[in-house]
């Protein structure tokens, strides 16, 4: 029986996790709108429910990632060079799945609060016959190493601090195994993911919130680790280790207190705004999770 990866990502290049000195740098002292703001909306962090089988930490004992570890850890910060996330849509899209690209491209800026553009697609045929198969099932599938390694980590925008490649078409890691969801080098800060499984088949009117909520969750994850963030054992949070679509499904759209703080030390953005900015979108666009989550966040801290 071919295996399934049941994992978003196959990590090329793991987090540091080597012991930070801790006379490299010093924990900020935090202005008080600052921590008072981080201690209101821990109020509405929800307690990570227990693992059962098949949960990303049932057979996985992750110690998580404090906010000291994190500021210690070596991560990227946004520079004047190094300040714009970009999306390389790969393959034909037809127009619910450009839709699709363009709200997440709307959603990945709200979110970090730095500018997000998409780039050109690329046709599929970029990738050989030697990197590409037909799967079990009857569709096409391409090599998503190749992706990664021969084209995306090629590419250097003007001002790339972050790359995600977004294929539609599915992808396998390697013979043995039916399919990925994605593979990325945050090292490289450099990813690829298939929006093929999200779709559920066939991307319709009828399941495309549910689609879009899968893709802006799996994009935010993915990005926040390529900007340092370990997966999150502190509540449920879009940063949690996911092993299914399933669970992926359960997992909370938001970011936890904890993980709030970590962007946020980074990146250095308006806390309020980008709530604001978050619920306005997710109102406009009919997500309704997303909004009562913003919603409930501005209300403890207004």
């Amino acid at each position: 029986m071919k295996k399934i990866a049941f994992l978003f990502l196959i990590i090329l290049c793991s987090c540091n996790k080597e012991k930070p000195k801790e006379t490299l740098k010093e924990i900020p002292k935090e202005i008080p709108e600052e921590a008072s703001y981080f201690k209101q909306i821990k109020a509405n962090d929800v307690k990570m429910p227990e693992a059962v089988y098949g949960d990303w930490l049932y057979s996985r004992k992750e110690k998580g990632q404090t906010f000291d570890q994190y500021f210690r850890s070596k991560h990227i910060v946004p520079t004047a060079d190094a300040n714009i996330i970009y999306i390389r849509p790969i393959g034909n899209f037809n127009a619910l799945q450009k839709r699709q690209i363009q709200l997440t491209n709307e959603y990945l800026e709200i979110y970090f609060q730095l500018k997000t553009k998409t780039l050109n697609p690329i046709a599929n045929d970029v990738v050989p016959n030697s990197a590409r198969r037909m799967s079990a099932e009857g569709h096409e599938q391409l090599l998503a190493g190749y992706l990664l390694n021969d084209i995306l980590k090629e590419e250097k925008p003007v001002n790339r601090i972050a790359l995600m490649g977004l294929s539609e078409l599915d992808l396998y890691p390697k013979p043995e195994w039916n399919y990925v969801f994605g593979l990325a080098s945050y090292r490289d800060k450099v990813g690829v993911s298939s929006i093929y499984r999200l779709q559920d088949g066939k991307l319709t009117s009828e399941n495309f919130n549910l689609c879009l909520s899968r893709l802006l969750k799996i994009s935010s994850h993915e990005i926040g680790h390529m900007f340092g963030l370990h997966h999150c054992t502190n509540a449920n949070c879009v940063m949690n280790g996911t092993n299914s679509m399933d669970e992926t499904d359960r997992h909370s759209i938001r970011l936890c207190s904890v993980c709030q703080r970590k962007l946020n030390s980074c990146i250095s953005y308006d806390n309020k705004k980008r709530l604001t900015d978050l619920e306005k979108y997710f109102k406009r666009n009919n997500l309704t999770d997303g909004f009562d989550l913003m919603k409930k966040d501005l209300g403890v801290i207004q």
